[in-house]
């Protein structure tokens, strides 16, 4: 895992707050100095007064700094100061959302670029936990549930092998929305989807902006990994006689796992594609927790105020 900040805050525009204190020292202390001189100009012992003043001083702006740390912690709060620990979910709903378009025959990746996937998904799915669940779905033009969800890895894996290439278009919004579906299905687990894909949206019902939405709605994180290579792959010629290449959208994809709090990754062989999905099953149990600290910064400040109240009218109170 990466290294985390210790804190975040909530509302960080509060502590903006802070550009009061300067000002309301400055009033303090012009304040301060106008009433020692008014008081020293018409004194007829200036000399023990000077004395009085220098011995008191630090002691009389004892009740003004705890109004300063009063409201410093005060503007804290008002951020809403929050710690981050890196917390292990009861288990994680994944769902697998693969490509299965005629572009995923090309044959950069060995044996294919779908085969090679369906190898990489088998490994991945080996590797997770046995409180996790896991599931499948394909899309080309439409999308289809290839394995719902369950903890029994053999049946999904049952169910990849069975995975046939196909001959349509890429629909991946379509892919998206059943997949959040499905991992919405199982209540009170993280839920995750992993989208692989090598194509351009130019098919289907639903638009990748409309499945990010519903993904937030249902607060589903995507991580999506892009199926390239360095150079561009033939696929075959159109009616007109003119080459067709494969085409990867990666504007989309890291749309999609940006607005959703996933990571987006570009695969450019079958090796980096299997290192990618080996990091994620080591990852993805693993989630941001924010727990609000400030309760701790109002009752520390609700102490120092009723310090300053004593000391200012208390009955043993050391400014007078």
């Amino acid at each position: 895992m990466e290294d985390e900040k210790l804190m975040e805050f909530g509302f960080i525009n509060a502590l903006f707050l802070f550009l009061l204190i300067p000002i309301l020292i400055f009033v303090y202390h012009k304040y301060n100095s106008n009433k020692k001189d008014s008081i020293l100009k018409f004194s007829s012992i200036k000399i023990i007064e000077k004395a009085i003043v220098k011995k008191n001083t630090i002691r009389k702006h004892i009740p003004f700094v705890l109004v300063i740390v009063v409201l410093s912690l005060i503007i804290i709060a008002l951020a809403n100061p929050q710690t981050i620990t890196m917390g292990v979910e009861k288990g994680v709903n994944i769902g697998i959302v693969l490509d299965g378009s005629e572009s995923m025959a090309a044959s950069d990746y060995k044996p294919t670029r779908l085969e090679a996937a369906k190898n990489a998904v088998n490994s991945l799915v080996t590797k997770i936990n046995v409180k996790n669940n896991v599931g499948v779905v394909l899309f080309e033009t439409g999308a289809t549930t290839i394995s719902y969800l369950t903890p029994i890895k053999e049946k999904t894996l049952d169910s990849i092998s069975l995975i046939q290439q196909g001959s349509g278009a890429t629909a991946i919004g379509d892919g998206l929305s059943l997949g959040i579906d499905m991992v919405s299905s199982i209540p009170d687990k993280k839920r995750v989807i992993i989208l692989l894909s090598d194509g351009i949206q130019n098919s289907g019902l639903v638009t990748p902006q409309q499945a990010i939405q519903y993904a937030l709605i249902n607060n589903v994180q995507i991580h999506t990994i892009g199926i390239g290579s360095e150079k561009p792959v033939y696929l075959r010629d159109d009616i007109y006689g003119e080459p067709q290449y494969a085409e990867l959208d990666e504007t989309t994809l890291r749309d999609v796992s940006d607005s959703t709090g996933g990571s987006y990754f570009k695969s450019l062989d079958e090796e980096t594609l299997n290192q990618i999905l080996l990091d994620l099953s080591s990852n993805m149990e693993y989630e941001k927790e924010l727990s609000t600290i400030r309760d701790w910064f109002i009752g520390s400040a609700i102490a120092f105020l009723l310090l300053d109240m004593y000391i200012i009218y208390g009955k043993y109170r050391i400014v007078v």
